[in-house]
């Protein structure tokens, strides 16, 4: 038997082959292992259909000054559209419209951007409203700018 890693590595291309194993079942109700080819591209849009419970929005978001904050939108399965808006100093809202938060199954992560002491607090305060407080670490004050490189993820379960 080869050893396959020895091969080169090469860059695929979607009709390109892996080898898999397909579980198939017969009319008997025995099940067996077959060895199939399967293209990039099929494994690529199996893995793009396949539900993880939850749709996702993820969002690099950047503040400043009195301007609502600028979500450059990386993924959005959540079938709504979230726009961002600031309702005060350090204080925005992303409002969902065309679906909404599920009580209880809506998950919020935040990574700071940055080398500031800012935290991005979020709050979900309806099912279509998430309050978000930026919070200065150092005094706990609530304050204007969202440094350029903070990803927001917000997960909806169902």
């Amino acid at each position: 038997m080869a050893n396959i890693s020895t091969y080169p590595i090469g860059t695929p291309s979607a009709s390109d082959l892996l080898a898999g194993t397909e579980l198939y079942t017969d009319s008997t109700g025995k099940q067996e292992n077959l060895t199939r080819n399967f293209t990039v591209q099929s494994v690529a849009s199996f893995a793009n259909s396949y539900s993880l419970g939850y749709t996702v929005y993820t969002a690099l978001i950047t503040q400043a000054g009195a301007a609502a904050p600028v979500a450059t939108v990386l993924q959005n399965t959540t079938g709504g559209t979230i726009a961002w808006t600031r309702s005060s100093t350090g204080r925005y809202v992303a409002t969902l419209s065309g679906k909404t938060y599920v009580a209880n199954k809506t998950a919020v992560i935040v990574t700071s951007g940055g080398n500031s002491d800012m935290i991005l607090r979020p709050v979900v305060t309806s099912t279509t409203a998430i309050d978000w407080y930026n919070i200065d670490s150092s005094d706990n004050a609530v304050s204007d700018t969202i440094a350029a490189t903070t990803t927001v993820e917000i997960r909806i379960y169902s």
